[in-house]
């Protein structure tokens, strides 16, 4: 064809374009020719000389469009005699189904074409709509809205129909009342910013007013012959109906928003009816109940919920404390960890299997076992949950009879427990110390098995945490290379000590040794001497200028016994072998005696020697050991073991003991904090008190929280001192010192 402009007739060739029009519209076919031949006369029109025809092409085909749409409505979907009175009309819903998919039909297979022959018809005075555009504005204002009122009040009815369980809502009928409902949306397709406002303004609004009446009707009814538990199971099933109605009939749009007017309705107007039982339910731990409840409350807002968290949280803590509270005997740290393990696991499961493990739920299990196992007995009893999972560690790490993997299994659940534990300052204190006395006595089950605890206790508290029990470890390591090199010397010397001897050295910084540091004198026995003596020349020969102290008191040994019809081999502490060795020279002696040659001091003496005769080794003229009470060697022992060991007085565990090791931990912490408050200060400069406050507790939470009169007790010490001082103009604001 020519593209040339040239002078045409609008009437005959507009004839000839409506005539294709008409057949397209009714999906009638078209032949090619006509239809390549509407592409030449739509052009020749829009470039016609001298005045081109697309404005009123435009508006041919627009009046052309409504005639088509109002005969439509006229004739098929609304005819006259049928009104809104008549029995039929609810057919209305499918007589305009059936004129829009017909409509739509010939949208979507010939608008494309249509829209390339009419081409851009747009003017410098307006702008128009494409073809498209056009033919579903058309329907909007020429069909739907005269018809808005019915459709929407037959399609309320049916879904009102399938809420009800109507029979005659069939498949067919479904799909026709959705077709309708989701043509408001397609109408409006062409408009990208609000395609969804007839919609919403037509049929979403009116339906979420119906629907939140159907709900408000339906749970008054509810609650009138239902118990919560009924309730909650009747409100479930209403729920999963209405998300499966809404997922059939509904824009995907409105789905979210008919759940929360039926959650509205059915759960939070109804929360108190809810709660009535939830004390109960958590009482008695019924998994059913609560797991409905759950499923309610589950969508609505967190704030809502936190009667049944609450009442979760304070079940578990009153378990928790009635379970701790019976406890009492040796044995009190085993049952402590493991009573509080099987709180955790009871708990943790029904979290997951009622909760879905959600993090609210587990976050209200971790604050009631926290609660627990902080719990302080009285204001002026310290909470001891620290020690006894220390000692708790202890028990499973010292030599037993029990597998490695079943210790290391419940090394890592007792990890569960310490993460709740807020002192962990304590609990480090009396870590270190028992692993001391482990690593000295050589009490440890597996180096292995110490080691993995350690890596636990970094990755949960960090490296800072475990640094000095790092050091201990070391120490034990190098310990073990010096004895190889100690004996490859006493070789090339050929030296003989007479005893076997394995040393131990410790950095003094690294090991807490308690108020035993301060060193007892003692008057060591011959047999010892020359062991000791090498040791001292082989050390000070391979690292000069340190400093070697024995602490003997930590030190033990195997002391073969000869004299008695069977040989023995006994385990004891330094001192009790000393006082044994004396009687090697003598077959009685006095405590005064013993005492003077060996010279310990009374309170030690009496320790040892009482361990000797309780285990019968020795014989005490008098119950109570005095200066004159005689000892003498017990010639008729007998024992069914030939090797044995006699607990020594320093490595049973004393209130004494224990009482030092919380003493030291509150001066730890007064050091800490006045080290934290200085290097605060030292960075601000300034700073108010409550600001201060809060940076310490932000600094120390890791290890412990301390009190605000701890804190207050550290700045006044600080400021005596005059490390900080008071601002002149403000009470409550301190300055550094430099």
């Amino acid at each position: 064809m020519s593209l040339k402009p040239k002078k045409v007739n609008f009437n005959e060739i507009w004839s000839d374009l409506r005539n294709t029009a008409e057949a397209v519209i009714k999906l009638d076919k078209v032949e090619k020719n006509v239809w390549n031949s509407s592409f030449s006369n739509v052009y020749n029109l829009c470039v016609a000389h001298p005045e081109p025809f697309a404005d009123l092409l435009y508006e041919e085909t627009k009046q052309f469009l409504k005639q088509h749409v109002e005969t439509m409505l006229h004739t098929r979907v609304n005819p006259p005699g049928m009104n809104s009175n008549d029995g039929e009309q609810p057919d209305l819903l499918k007589r305009y189904y059936d004129a829009w998919s017909e409509y739509t039909a010939y949208q979507k297979q010939k608008i494309s074409d249509a829209d390339v022959v009419y081409g851009n018809l747009t003017t410098e005075t307006y702008e128009q709509m494409e073809i498209g555009e056009l033919g579903l504005d058309i329907w909007r204002t020429r069909m739907i809205e005269s018809l808005s009122f019915d459709l929407v009040k037959y399609i309320l009815e049916g879904i009102k129909a399938d809420r009800m369980g109507h029979p005659g809502l069939d498949e067919e009928r479904v799909r026709i009342i959705s077709g309708v409902m989701h043509s408001f949306v397609e109408v409006q397709a062409y408009n990208k910013t609000g395609s969804l406002k007839i919609y919403q303004w037509l049929f979403e609004c009116p339906l979420l007013l119906a629907s939140g009446e159907y709900y408000a009707t339906e749970a008054t009814a509810l609650l009138q012959r239902c118990t919560v538990s009924e309730y909650m199971e009747k409100v479930i099933k209403i729920l999963d109906d209405e998300n499966r109605r809404a997922q059939k009939f509904l824009h995907s749009s409105s789905i979210p928003k008919l759940l929360k007017q039926c959650e509205e309705k059915f759960i939070n107007e109804r929360l108190d009816f809810l709660y009535s039982e939830c004390k109960q339910m958590v009482a008695q731990e019924n998994r059913k109940d609560l797991r409905n409840m759950y499923i309610i409350l589950k969508p609505i807002p967190d704030h809502l919920k936190i009667m049944l968290i609450q009442t979760f949280l304070d079940h578990i803590k009153n378990e928790g404390l009635e379970t701790i509270s019976t406890l009492k005997g040796e044995s009190i740290h085993i049952q402590f960890v493991e009573d509080m393990l099987k709180v955790h696991k009871k708990y943790t499961q029904l979290i997951a299997e009622v909760f879905e493990s959600d993090p609210l739920f587990l976050s209200a299990l971790d604050k009631a076992c926290a609660s627990v196992i902080n719990r302080r007995p009285s204001d002026k009893q310290p909470c001891r949950s620290a020690e006894y999972v220390a000692k708790y560690c202890d028990t499973l790490l010292k030599k037993s009879k029990t597998s490695e993997s079943e210790i290391d299994q419940k090394l890592t659940n007792n990890i569960t427990i310490f993460k709740y534990i807020e002192d962990k300052d304590v609990y480090q204190k009396f870590y270190s110390r028992l692993l001391a006395k482990r690593l000295i006595h050589e009490q440890s089950q597996s180096m292995d098995a110490e080691e993995a605890m350690i890596n636990r206790l970094k990755q949960a508290c960090g490296y800072e945490f475990t640094n000095k029990l790092h050091r201990m470890f070391t120490d034990i390591s190098l310990s073990a290379d010096l004895n190889n090199k100690f004996n490859n010397y006493l070789k090339q010397e050929n030296i003989d000590l007479g005893i076997n001897l394995s040393i131990k050295v410790l950095q003094a910084g690294a090991w807490p040794l308690g108020p035993t540091q301060t060193v007892i004198t003692f008057a060591v026995p011959q047999e010892f001497e020359k062991a000791i003596r090498m040791f001292e020349t082989f050390y000070h020969n391979s690292f000069s200028g340190r400093k070697l102290t024995w602490l003997h008191h930590m030190c033990h040994g195997e002391l073969k016994l000869g004299y008695l019809k069977k040989t023995y081999i006994v385990t004891m502490q330094t001192y009790q072998m000393a006082m044994l060795l004396l009687f090697e020279l003598s077959d009685s002696m006095t405590c005064k005696d013993i005492q003077t040659t060996l010279q310990l001091n009374t309170e030690t003496f009496q320790k040892h020697m009482q361990s000797l005769v309780e285990s019968k080794l020795l014989i005490a003229s008098s119950e109570n050991l005095e200066d004159n009470t005689k000892i003498e060697l017990n010639l008729d022992y007998s024992n069914k073991r030939t090797k044995f060991k006699i607990t020594s007085a320093l490595q049973k565990e004393t209130p004494q003991e224990v009482e030092h090791t919380i003493n030291a931990v509150d001066e730890d912490r007064k050091l800490y904090l006045q080290a934290a408050i200085v290097r605060i200060m030292k960075l601000r400069k300034v700073l108010k008190h409550n600001a201060l406050i809060q940076e310490i507790l932000s600094q120390t939470n890791v290890s412990f929280t301390p009190s605000i009169t701890i804190i207050k007790k550290c700045i006044e010490s600080l400021i005596d001192k005059q490390y900080i001082e008071r601002t002149p103009n403000s009470g409550d604001e301190y300055s550094y010192v430099a």
